[in-house]
């Protein structure tokens, strides 16, 4: 594992890198020769959700996840990055966002299991900051409890983003819940149901992409939109040949546009990040 000592100082004594290395950053189209992506995400430190299956302080090391990104992120196939500013930093430092995608997460104040969780406040990126520092999108959770009010206000700071977002020429990457204290309703019922309402936020959807999780019957919930999809790569848990099975047919479906997967790569159950990777790699559409 690096230390990182030179990210260290330059952090310390030379913070003016950071912007100077996000203006040098060579940048891509969204989608090349390929039609389906592959993002790394890794925004749910965040929220204190530092927990990958039986392991509650996986992601605790800073160091660790810099440089199990580091490897994941010069795999194949790989195209982009999904993260906080605080992440984007010290990887913009490192030199490793060269030729990727870089989106940007924007509310991350909800934090995992506090009182006001569902007051998800826009505590990270916001759209000014993502067009200077040359990111290529903004995400935003959007859980929708018809038990919590501070879901008013979440769906209205949503909505006000992703019509920033396109003023901007930037893509919003929306990943809506149909939510409750107690978890969400991953039914494809409930899937379809927070489709529906985060597809209409905004004065318009035209630079708008869902992330979903893959559920049963995801033919019919791939029903519920025209706009560009990603799979959100959940925990593959006790039965990863199940999980990854039920992700290759999801992804050979119309308007599914690749694949956002964070712990589920960088923490797999025998370490072996390059190899996890590749292996999600290898379900997307050539």
């Amino acid at each position: 594992m690096a230390d990182y000592r030179e990210l260290r100082q330059t952090r310390a004594r030379f913070p003016e890198r950071i912007a100077e290395a996000a203006a040098g950053r060579r940048r891509r189209p969204l989608l090349g020769d390929r039609d389906q992506l592959m993002i790394i995400a890794a925004d749910h430190p965040a929220r204190g959700a530092l927990g990958v299956g039986g392991r509650p302080l996986a992601m605790a090391s800073r160091v660790e996840l810099l440089d199990r990104l580091c490897v994941a992120l010069t795999r194949p196939g790989v195209d982009g990055l999904l993260a906080t500013p605080d992440v984007v930093e010290d990887l913009l430092l490192l030199g490793a966002l060269d030729d990727l995608i870089v989106i940007g997460s924007m509310n991350r104040g909800g934090l995992q299991g506090a009182v006001f969780e569902f007051d998800d406040r826009f505590t990270a990126y916001d759209t000014d900051a993502i067009a200077r520092m040359r990111l290529d999108g903004g995400k935003m959770l959007c859980r929708i409890a018809l038990d919590e009010p501070d879901t008013a206000g979440t769906l209205q700071s949503c909505a006000r983003a992703i019509t920033e977002l396109a003023d901007a020429g930037l893509v919003a990457m929306v990943e809506p819940f149909w939510s409750s204290r107690s978890g969400h309703d991953l039914s494809p019922e409930g899937v379809i149901r927070a489709i529906n309402v985060a597809q209409g936020l905004g004065v318009t959807s035209a630079r708008t992409w869902l992330k979903i999780p893959v559920v049963a019957d995801m033919e019919r919930v791939m029903q519920a939109t025209t706009l560009p999809t990603l799979l959100l790569g959940g925990d593959p848990g006790d039965t990863p040949d199940l999980a990854y099975a039920s992700w290759r047919k999801a992804l050979r479906l119309p308007g599914v546009r690749g694949l956002v997967v964070g712990r589920a790569l960088l923490y797999p159950p025998d370490d072996d990040v390059a190899a996890a990777v590749d292996t999600a790699v290898s379900m997307l559409e050539p």
